[in-house]
Protein backbone atom coordinates (compact mmCIF):
# COMPACT_ATOMS: atom_id res chain seq x y z
CA UNK A 1 0.00 0.00 0.00
CA UNK A 2 1.07 3.42 -0.95
CA UNK A 3 2.15 5.68 1.96
CA UNK A 4 2.16 9.43 2.19
CA UNK A 5 5.47 9.82 1.19
CA UNK A 6 4.82 8.55 -2.14
CA UNK A 7 1.83 11.22 -2.86
CA UNK A 8 3.75 13.82 -1.53
CA UNK A 9 6.97 12.96 -4.57
CA UNK A 10 4.15 12.65 -6.83
CA UNK A 11 2.27 16.15 -6.19
CA UNK A 12 4.51 18.27 -8.56
CA UNK A 13 4.21 16.24 -11.25
CA UNK A 14 0.54 16.26 -11.62
CA UNK A 15 0.18 18.61 -14.45
CA UNK A 16 2.42 16.60 -16.36
CA UNK A 17 0.02 13.64 -15.99
CA UNK A 18 -3.22 16.27 -16.67
CA UNK A 19 -1.44 17.52 -19.73
CA UNK A 20 0.68 15.32 -21.39
CA UNK A 21 0.27 16.69 -25.05
CA UNK A 22 1.49 19.95 -24.04
CA UNK A 23 5.03 18.75 -23.69
CA UNK A 24 7.10 16.79 -26.15
CA UNK A 25 10.44 15.12 -25.73
CA UNK A 26 11.45 15.44 -28.93
CA UNK A 27 10.20 19.04 -29.79
CA UNK A 28 12.35 20.74 -32.75
CA UNK A 29 13.15 24.10 -30.13
CA UNK A 30 17.01 24.13 -32.00
CA UNK A 31 15.64 23.44 -35.33
CA UNK A 32 12.95 26.63 -35.02
CA UNK A 33 15.46 28.58 -34.09
CA UNK A 34 17.94 28.35 -37.00
CA UNK A 35 15.52 29.07 -39.11
CA UNK A 36 14.79 32.08 -37.64
CA UNK A 37 18.53 33.55 -37.60
CA UNK A 38 19.53 32.55 -40.86
CA UNK A 39 18.95 34.87 -43.66
CA UNK A 40 16.66 34.14 -46.46
CA UNK A 41 17.76 33.27 -49.88
CA UNK A 42 20.75 32.09 -48.42
CA UNK A 43 22.88 29.34 -50.51
CA UNK A 44 22.49 25.28 -49.35
CA UNK A 45 25.71 24.53 -49.25
CA UNK A 46 26.68 27.67 -46.85
CA UNK A 47 26.23 28.88 -43.31
CA UNK A 48 24.85 32.39 -43.46
CA UNK A 49 24.91 34.89 -40.13
CA UNK A 50 22.57 38.29 -39.71
CA UNK A 51 25.19 40.08 -40.73
CA UNK A 52 25.37 39.47 -44.32
CA UNK A 53 28.14 36.71 -44.53
CA UNK A 54 27.74 33.78 -46.36
CA UNK A 55 30.39 31.22 -45.03
CA UNK A 56 30.97 28.67 -47.64
CA UNK A 57 34.59 27.43 -46.81
CA UNK A 58 35.75 24.21 -47.34
CA UNK A 59 32.93 22.42 -48.88
CA UNK A 60 34.52 21.18 -51.12
CA UNK A 61 32.17 23.17 -54.13
CA UNK A 62 33.53 22.82 -58.00
CA UNK A 63 31.87 26.39 -58.66
CA UNK A 64 30.31 29.48 -57.31
CA UNK A 65 27.28 28.04 -55.03
CA UNK A 66 23.79 29.31 -56.53
CA UNK A 67 21.68 31.51 -54.34
CA UNK A 68 23.55 34.51 -54.01
CA UNK A 69 21.76 37.84 -53.52
CA UNK A 70 21.91 41.48 -52.67
CA UNK A 71 21.93 41.21 -48.83
CA UNK A 72 25.12 39.48 -48.61
CA UNK A 73 28.39 41.52 -47.80
CA UNK A 74 31.06 39.40 -47.63
CA UNK A 75 31.20 35.63 -49.49
CA UNK A 76 33.59 33.35 -48.00
CA UNK A 77 34.58 30.58 -51.12
CA UNK A 78 37.80 29.55 -49.58
CA UNK A 79 39.79 26.12 -49.75
CA UNK A 80 37.05 24.40 -52.57
CA UNK A 81 37.26 22.80 -55.71
CA UNK A 82 37.00 26.16 -57.96
CA UNK A 83 39.21 25.95 -61.22
CA UNK A 84 37.72 29.17 -62.97
CA UNK A 85 34.87 31.94 -62.60
CA UNK A 86 32.50 32.75 -65.76
CA UNK A 87 31.69 35.91 -67.22
CA UNK A 88 28.92 37.39 -63.84
CA UNK A 89 29.77 34.75 -61.80
CA UNK A 90 29.12 37.37 -58.65
CA UNK A 91 26.87 39.49 -60.27
CA UNK A 92 24.14 38.67 -57.91
CA UNK A 93 25.55 39.34 -54.87
CA UNK A 94 26.46 43.10 -56.15
CA UNK A 95 26.33 44.40 -52.56
CA UNK A 96 29.74 42.32 -51.67
CA UNK A 97 32.17 44.46 -50.07
CA UNK A 98 34.82 41.20 -49.16
CA UNK A 99 35.35 37.93 -51.27
CA UNK A 100 37.48 35.38 -50.35
CA UNK A 101 38.41 32.66 -53.05
CA UNK A 102 41.84 32.30 -51.68
CA UNK A 103 43.15 28.12 -51.40
CA UNK A 104 41.11 27.02 -54.45
CA UNK A 105 42.41 25.67 -57.94
CA UNK A 106 41.85 28.69 -59.87
CA UNK A 107 43.61 28.70 -62.88
CA UNK A 108 41.29 30.87 -65.25
CA UNK A 109 39.13 34.20 -64.77
CA UNK A 110 37.10 35.39 -67.23
CA UNK A 111 37.67 39.48 -67.77
CA UNK A 112 33.79 40.17 -66.88
CA UNK A 113 34.18 37.58 -63.71
CA UNK A 114 33.82 40.38 -61.32
CA UNK A 115 31.43 42.37 -63.67
CA UNK A 116 28.57 44.36 -61.01
CA UNK A 117 30.79 44.50 -58.20
CA UNK A 118 31.38 47.96 -57.80
CA UNK A 119 31.48 47.90 -53.81
CA UNK A 120 33.80 45.46 -53.31
CA UNK A 121 37.02 46.41 -51.02
CA UNK A 122 38.63 43.25 -50.40
CA UNK A 123 39.48 40.20 -53.03
CA UNK A 124 41.60 38.05 -51.66
CA UNK A 125 42.88 35.27 -55.26
CA UNK A 126 45.96 34.08 -53.32
CA UNK A 127 47.08 30.20 -53.36
CA UNK A 128 45.44 29.56 -56.74
CA UNK A 129 47.22 28.22 -59.66
CA UNK A 130 46.71 32.26 -62.00
CA UNK A 131 49.42 32.08 -64.22
CA UNK A 132 47.99 35.55 -66.37
CA UNK A 133 45.50 37.57 -66.32
CA UNK A 134 43.44 38.68 -68.89
CA UNK A 135 43.02 42.84 -69.47
CA UNK A 136 40.10 44.42 -67.60
CA UNK A 137 39.77 41.67 -64.87
CA UNK A 138 39.78 44.23 -62.05
CA UNK A 139 38.50 47.49 -63.85
CA UNK A 140 35.05 47.25 -62.65
CA UNK A 141 36.44 47.24 -58.96
CA UNK A 142 37.15 50.81 -58.59
CA UNK A 143 36.11 50.50 -54.42
CA UNK A 144 38.90 47.94 -53.90
CA UNK A 145 41.12 48.46 -51.41
CA UNK A 146 43.18 45.16 -50.57
CA UNK A 147 43.98 42.80 -52.87
CA UNK A 148 46.13 39.75 -52.84
CA UNK A 149 47.48 37.63 -55.83
CA UNK A 150 50.06 36.16 -53.75
CA UNK A 151 50.96 32.21 -54.42
CA UNK A 152 50.01 32.07 -57.57
CA UNK A 153 51.94 31.10 -60.93
CA UNK A 154 52.43 34.84 -62.43
CA UNK A 155 55.23 35.38 -64.68
CA UNK A 156 53.71 38.78 -65.67
CA UNK A 157 51.29 41.11 -64.66
CA UNK A 158 49.67 43.52 -67.05
CA UNK A 159 48.93 46.90 -66.24
CA UNK A 160 45.60 46.56 -68.40
CA UNK A 161 44.64 43.49 -66.13
CA UNK A 162 44.60 45.82 -63.29
CA UNK A 163 43.32 48.93 -64.45
CA UNK A 164 43.31 52.14 -62.35
CA UNK A 165 42.01 51.44 -59.13
CA UNK A 166 42.13 55.06 -57.24
CA UNK A 167 41.42 53.33 -53.89
CA UNK A 168 44.05 50.16 -53.35
CA UNK A 169 46.36 50.76 -50.66
CA UNK A 170 47.27 46.95 -50.28
CA UNK A 171 48.63 44.94 -53.37
CA UNK A 172 50.21 40.91 -52.44
CA UNK A 173 52.37 40.35 -55.14
CA UNK A 174 54.56 37.93 -52.99
CA UNK A 175 55.39 34.23 -54.29
CA UNK A 176 54.78 34.30 -58.21
CA UNK A 177 57.41 34.42 -61.24
CA UNK A 178 57.40 38.26 -61.26
CA UNK A 179 60.87 39.48 -62.71
CA UNK A 180 59.49 42.94 -63.18
CA UNK A 181 56.96 45.43 -63.23
CA UNK A 182 55.51 47.68 -66.00
CA UNK A 183 56.08 51.04 -64.63
CA UNK A 184 52.53 52.28 -66.06
CA UNK A 185 51.37 49.63 -63.69
CA UNK A 186 52.24 51.56 -60.62
CA UNK A 187 51.10 55.30 -61.69
CA UNK A 188 47.81 53.41 -62.38
CA UNK A 189 47.59 53.01 -58.38
CA UNK A 190 47.53 56.65 -56.63
CA UNK A 191 47.06 55.09 -52.83
CA UNK A 192 49.25 52.34 -52.95
CA UNK A 193 51.43 52.57 -50.16
CA UNK A 194 52.18 48.45 -49.29
CA UNK A 195 53.41 46.47 -52.07
CA UNK A 196 54.47 43.03 -50.86
CA UNK A 197 57.14 41.52 -53.24
CA UNK A 198 58.79 39.22 -51.54
CA UNK A 199 59.42 35.48 -53.67
CA UNK A 200 59.69 36.75 -56.92
CA UNK A 201 63.11 35.66 -59.33
CA UNK A 202 63.34 39.84 -60.21
CA UNK A 203 65.58 40.87 -63.18
CA UNK A 204 67.15 44.29 -61.99
CA UNK A 205 67.66 46.10 -65.53
CA UNK A 206 66.55 48.87 -66.86
CA UNK A 207 62.42 47.95 -66.64
CA UNK A 208 62.89 47.63 -62.56
CA UNK A 209 64.16 51.26 -62.14
CA UNK A 210 60.38 52.72 -61.87
CA UNK A 211 59.68 49.77 -58.80
CA UNK A 212 62.75 49.97 -57.07
CA UNK A 213 62.34 54.18 -57.27
CA UNK A 214 58.88 53.36 -55.80
CA UNK A 215 60.17 51.10 -53.07
CA UNK A 216 62.61 53.79 -51.86
CA UNK A 217 59.66 56.35 -51.92
CA UNK A 218 57.44 53.83 -49.33
CA UNK A 219 59.69 52.06 -46.84
CA UNK A 220 58.74 48.38 -45.81
CA UNK A 221 57.34 47.79 -42.61
CA UNK A 222 59.51 46.14 -39.76
CA UNK A 223 57.38 42.90 -39.91
CA UNK A 224 58.66 42.19 -43.26
CA UNK A 225 61.97 40.62 -42.32
CA UNK A 226 62.87 38.92 -45.71
CA UNK A 227 64.86 40.79 -48.82
CA UNK A 228 63.70 42.00 -51.96
CA UNK A 229 66.98 40.39 -54.10
CA UNK A 230 67.98 40.38 -57.52
CA UNK A 231 68.17 36.91 -59.10
CA UNK A 232 69.95 38.35 -62.58
CA UNK A 233 71.93 39.95 -64.12
CA UNK A 234 74.89 38.11 -62.37
CA UNK A 235 76.20 41.11 -61.40
CA UNK A 236 73.68 42.25 -59.29
CA UNK A 237 72.44 38.93 -58.18
CA UNK A 238 71.78 38.69 -54.80
CA UNK A 239 71.55 42.73 -54.52
CA UNK A 240 68.94 44.46 -52.65
CA UNK A 241 66.47 46.24 -54.38
CA UNK A 242 66.17 48.45 -52.08
CA UNK A 243 69.75 49.52 -52.08
CA UNK A 244 69.95 50.10 -55.56
CA UNK A 245 70.63 53.69 -56.17
CA UNK A 246 69.99 55.81 -59.33
CA UNK A 247 73.67 55.30 -59.97
CA UNK A 248 72.92 51.40 -60.85
CA UNK A 249 70.44 52.70 -64.11
CA UNK A 250 72.85 55.16 -65.56
CA UNK A 251 73.21 53.73 -68.69
CA UNK A 252 69.45 53.22 -69.44
CA UNK A 253 67.81 55.57 -71.67
CA UNK A 254 66.33 59.04 -69.91
CA UNK A 255 62.88 59.34 -70.13
CA UNK A 256 62.10 62.25 -72.54
CA UNK A 257 61.12 65.83 -70.45
CA UNK A 258 57.41 67.30 -70.76
CA UNK A 259 58.65 69.92 -73.33
CA UNK A 260 60.38 67.21 -75.48
CA UNK A 261 56.97 64.88 -75.54
CA UNK A 262 55.36 68.46 -76.17
CA UNK A 263 57.31 69.29 -79.39
CA UNK A 264 57.24 65.56 -80.60
CA UNK A 265 53.46 65.56 -80.14
CA UNK A 266 53.16 68.77 -82.07
CA UNK A 267 55.30 68.42 -84.67
CA UNK A 268 54.13 64.59 -85.66
CA UNK A 269 50.97 65.76 -86.97
CA UNK A 270 52.02 68.90 -88.57
CA UNK A 271 54.76 66.39 -90.87
CA UNK A 272 52.39 64.29 -91.61
CA UNK A 273 49.83 66.52 -92.82
CA UNK A 274 53.01 68.69 -94.86
CA UNK A 275 54.09 65.41 -96.40
CA UNK A 276 50.47 64.39 -97.67
CA UNK A 277 49.92 67.74 -98.90
CA UNK A 278 53.16 67.31 -100.77
CA UNK A 279 52.16 64.08 -102.10
CA UNK A 280 48.89 65.45 -103.09
CA UNK A 281 50.41 68.52 -104.80
CA UNK A 282 53.00 66.12 -106.55
CA UNK A 283 50.13 63.92 -107.98
CA UNK A 284 47.91 66.83 -109.43
CA UNK A 285 50.69 67.73 -111.17
CA UNK A 286 51.99 64.46 -112.78
CA UNK A 287 48.28 64.25 -113.46
CA UNK A 288 47.34 67.62 -115.66
CA UNK A 289 51.18 66.93 -117.18
CA UNK A 290 50.02 63.55 -118.57
CA UNK A 291 46.39 65.30 -119.23
CA UNK A 292 48.10 67.96 -121.21
CA UNK A 293 49.95 65.88 -123.65
CA UNK A 294 47.19 63.18 -124.66
CA UNK A 295 45.18 66.46 -125.79
CA UNK A 296 48.39 66.91 -127.60
CA UNK A 297 48.60 64.24 -129.26
CA UNK A 298 44.77 63.90 -129.92
CA UNK A 299 45.09 67.50 -131.76
CA UNK A 300 48.17 66.20 -133.76
CA UNK A 301 45.86 63.51 -134.91
CA UNK A 302 42.94 65.54 -136.04
CA UNK A 303 45.12 67.80 -137.89
CA UNK A 304 45.05 67.97 -142.09
CA UNK A 305 48.34 67.44 -144.18
CA UNK A 306 49.60 69.51 -145.97
CA UNK A 307 49.99 69.24 -150.09
CA UNK A 308 53.58 68.37 -151.35
CA UNK A 309 55.53 71.65 -152.33
CA UNK A 310 57.08 71.67 -155.78
CA UNK A 311 60.35 72.93 -156.71
CA UNK A 312 60.95 75.98 -158.95
CA UNK A 313 64.43 75.21 -159.86
CA UNK A 314 62.58 71.58 -161.68
CA UNK A 315 61.17 70.87 -164.86
CA UNK A 316 58.05 72.22 -165.04
CA UNK A 317 55.92 69.57 -166.15
CA UNK A 318 53.93 70.09 -169.99
CA UNK A 319 50.90 71.81 -170.61
CA UNK A 320 48.96 69.09 -171.48
CA UNK A 321 50.76 66.51 -169.98
CA UNK A 322 48.59 63.91 -168.54
CA UNK A 323 45.30 65.34 -170.61
CA UNK A 324 44.10 62.89 -173.51
CA UNK A 325 43.03 65.70 -175.26
CA UNK A 326 46.35 67.21 -175.61
CA UNK A 327 48.23 63.95 -176.88
CA UNK A 328 45.61 64.03 -179.90
CA UNK A 329 45.41 67.83 -180.60
CA UNK A 330 49.74 67.17 -181.53
CA UNK A 331 48.61 64.31 -183.86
Amino acid sequence: MLGPAFFSWLLPLWPLLLWPGQVSPQAPIQATSVRVTDPPDCPEACACAPGGQANCSARELPAVPAGLNRQMRALLLDHNLLQLLLPGAFADADALVQLDLSGNRLGWVHARAFWGLSALQQLDLSINQLEALAPGTFAPLRALRTLSLAGNRLARLEPTALGTLPLLRVLSLQNNALSTLAPSLLAALPSLNALTLRGNPWTCDCALRPLCTWLRRHPRPASETEPLLCASPRRLTLSRLTALPDAAFRHCAQSLAARDLAVIYTLGPVSFLASLASCLALGCTLAACRARRRRRQAAARRRPRRPLDIDPGGPAPPENAGSPAGGAADL
